[in-house]
């Protein structure tokens, strides 16, 4: 089983749901806008796969941001930012019962994650 990080209605979403749905794939959901962002994962992701991997600077979320707010230079500020503005998190993020993780949908990706 897998569980998949993000915003519902995000169409990036909607693909990785589909994808997984069409494969018979079971997974998890945990939605940022009702169940909040794990703090302690933004920091294990971080860690992992590094937080500017996990943040999207090419989304309207991100664009919307001050300049201020952009100037992101460390791991703890990242975390900051991403707990407040959940949005700019990159979607999906997923994540095995083994401990592996995936950011973003790419369907070739997912085939040899997931499987």
């Amino acid at each position: 089983m897998v569980r998949i990080y993000g915003i519902k209605n995000c169409d990036t979403m909607k693909k990785a749901f589909t994808w997984c749905e069409e494969r018979s794939i079971p997974y998890e959901f945990h939605d940022y806008k009702k169940q909040g962002v794990p703090r302690d994962k933004l920091v294990e992701w971080s860690r992992h796969v590094g937080w500017k991997t996990l943040i999207n600077m090419k989304g309207p979320t991100w664009r919307k941001l001050s300049e201020e707010q952009q100037d992101i230079t460390t791991q703890s500020k990242a975390v900051a930012t991403m707990m407040e503005f959940s949005s700019v998190i990159r979607r999906p993020i997923v994540e095995t019962a083994e401990g592996q993780l995936l950011v973003g949908f790419d369907p070739t990706m997912f085939e040899s994650f997931v499987r």
